[in-house]
């Protein structure tokens, strides 16, 4: 995506487009692929605005824009949603970060995780995804073996 704003600022030079218009410009294809609520435009449209000027200033005042590369789209901490996950790598929005997905950057999930800081057990998925999963296994209740074998765990510690 950053590669794709800087190539609209470096034609906004031959163009006269201010960056309000390249902002909704962007947000108006965002739209048109997906559905979006009131709230998630209002954040598109701010955290777009700030990423092209943002990569305006670094051109005017000749710096490289790629220099913050390696760090996160967003706050690890708020990545991950009700409704979605937000990829730290790329800033795509998911209900769930595939295997196949982290791949793609060169991460497994431990991988993934260990870079951002989250739990070995945090799951890489939407809150309400997790939440969901959570509430089907304990309305199908444990299998026998796994009651067997935290009954000897218990049984072992005393």
């Amino acid at each position: 995506m950053r590669q794709h704003l800087r190539y609209l600022l470096r034609e906004d030079k031959q163009m006269t487009k201010t960056l309000v218009e390249m902002t909704a410009e962007i947000i108006q294809s965002q739209i048109s692929t997906r559905e979006m609520s009131t709230d998630e435009i209002k954040v598109a449209l701010n955290e777009t605005f700030q990423t092209l000027k943002g990569l305006q200033e670094a051109e005017i005042s000749g710096q490289d824009a790629g220099d913050d590369e390696n760090k996160p789209v967003m706050d690890p901490r708020k990545s991950i949603q009700r409704n979605k996950i937000v990829c730290l790598e790329c800033g795509q929005e998911f209900k769930m970060l595939s295997p196949k997905h982290l791949k793609s950057h060169g991460l497994t999930s431990k991988e993934y995780r260990k870079k951002y800081g989250f739990s070995a057990r945090q799951p890489l998925c939407a809150k309400s995804l997790s939440e969901r999963r959570s509430k089907s296994g304990k309305e199908r209740g444990l299998p026998e073996n796994l009651r067997k074998a935290i009954a000897a765990r218990t049984k072992k510690k005393k």
